[in-house]
């Protein structure tokens, strides 16, 4: 017999959450579709030269890579962002710009796994190509705080930073440019271990005096809470190459969200780097208020220079991408999102093998009238069916027997509280909107 056992950093998902996590997902296909993005499906695997360079060095150690049986150099998706470039690159000529996208997928990382960190992950991202305006960056921003808002989150915040007010930074403390991607990838530590400890590694594992790092993170440290502090923050950055483009795209892009009714949700936070080298930008990363432990469950930014690789063309894209297992583990924790394992929204109960043809009758009238109903399989005891919805998580089991068939009715049973109700057929569809409440 063979241990039945996954991979460490994998896991099964059991009904209890995946059910949940279906949900939220089906909440968040809504806004992106309700913005007009369409979906796209990438492959897995992608030949390993589409993904190598992508992601900087520590990126690439954690593709999993390998020779398929075909001695083809092939590698796992790391993210959805390098494989959308990749289909730009190959497709681009067919699709009307700017365009549209949203993907919800696994990715794979070979990365050492912890608590709510896994090797295998869903990614659920929506992308504009082919638009190089503030708009572009408003309008994903727009997307993303609209699912926060989908999803009955009561409190959450998006820091926003721009790419070349970093690059201005380190210029400002005297950093050579070179070193700019190895400072980013330890800045980017900053919420996880705190300013000493990235303090530390700049100077221990970056070789940068004391003096740069503390110019660097007083900097970054810095406040930016009006169109005042963005016009000082301006003026110290004038000297640099990108400060005054940076803090310029800022702030038109606060005034934009501001404009469209969002910006108490969105904040200036100088410290956000993202990791990754692709981004060019805007950048942002986004927190549930008082529960910042769970860290960042939605991020992104802009990317100009990615689409190049794959292409002779410059071609502008901004993406964000959100957490799905750590948003979901937000959800249930903070009882947004209820943990369950019915797959349907009624559990339809009966009395002797030989009603099962009448009442399956039922359930697809109910079908009709637009519940989820799942049928008992056996006409076992009335209190073991209950038992049953109730180990599946069921808040409702409908009861019917020959007096409620030839009456038209159903019995709706409410298990949390015990609760019963007498239903006619022909009001379900008034029941759903009530129940759907």
């Amino acid at each position: 017999m063979v241990e039945p056992r996954v991979l460490k950093g994998f896991r099964d998902y059991l009904p209890d959450v995946e059910e949940p996590r279906q949900r939220m997902l089906a909440a968040v296909r809504q806004v992106f579709e309700s913005f007009g993005f369409g979906p796209v499906q990438t492959p897995a695997l992608e030949y390993a030269d589409v993904l190598m360079g992508k992601y900087g060095d520590e990126g690439d150690k954690l593709l999993y890579r390998f020779l398929d049986n075909g001695e083809r150099d092939v590698a796992m998706r790391y993210d959805l962002t390098v494989p959308l470039a990749r289909l730009i690159g190959e497709h681009g000529g067919k699709l009307a710009l700017p365009f549209k996208r949203y993907q919800m997928a696994p990715v794979w990382r070979a990365e050492k796994p912890g608590k709510g960190r896994f090797r295998e992950f869903m990614q659920c991202d929506a992308d504009i190509v082919g638009e190089p305006g503030n708009r572009a960056d408003a309008e994903i921003m727009l997307v993303g705080l609209g699912v926060l808002r989908a999803l009955g989150v009561p409190a959450f915040v998006m820091r926003v930073n721009d790419r070349r007010i970093l690059d201005a930074a380190l210029e400002h403390a005297h950093i050579d440019r070179a070193q700019l991607l190895p400072v980013l990838r330890v800045v980017d530590k900053l919420p996880k271990i705190g300013r000493d400890a990235v303090a530390a590694e700049l100077t221990s594992e970056i070789q940068l005096t004391p003096e740069q790092s503390d110019r660097l993170l007083s900097l970054l440290a810095r406040e930016v809470r009006s169109p005042e502090d963005l016009a000082q923050l301006a003026l110290e950055l004038a000297a640099t190459s990108s400060g005054a483009a940076g803090v310029q795209g800022l702030s038109e892009l606060l005034a934009m969200v501001d404009a469209a009714g969002l910006g108490a949700n969105v904040a200036v936070d100088l410290s956000i780097a993202r990791g990754l080298d692709y981004y060019t930008s805007t950048i942002y990363e986004t927190f549930l208020v008082g529960h910042e432990s769970y860290g960042s469950v939605m991020s992104g930014g802009r990317y100009d220079g990615l689409m190049g690789t794959f292409s002779k063309a410059q071609v502008p894209a901004v993406g964000i991408s959100l957490g799905v297992d750590r948003l979901l583990a937000a959800l249930i924790d903070l009882d947004l999102l209820k943990a369950r394992a019915a797959g349907a929204d009624v559990f339809l109960t009966y009395f002797s093998d030989d009603e099962y043809g009448a009442t399956a009758k039922i359930a697809a009238e109910l079908r009709q009238a637009g519940l989820r109903v799942e049928l008992a399989l056996s006409a076992q005891k009335l209190g073991k069916q209950i038992k049953l919805a109730e180990r599946k998580g069921y808040r409702w089991v409908f009861i019917v027997g020959a007096a409620e068939r030839e009456r038209g009715e159903v019995i709706a049973k409410d298990l949390s509280n015990g609760s019963q109700t007498a239903l006619r057929l022909a009001d379900v569809g008034s029941w759903v909107s009530q129940f759907a409440s």
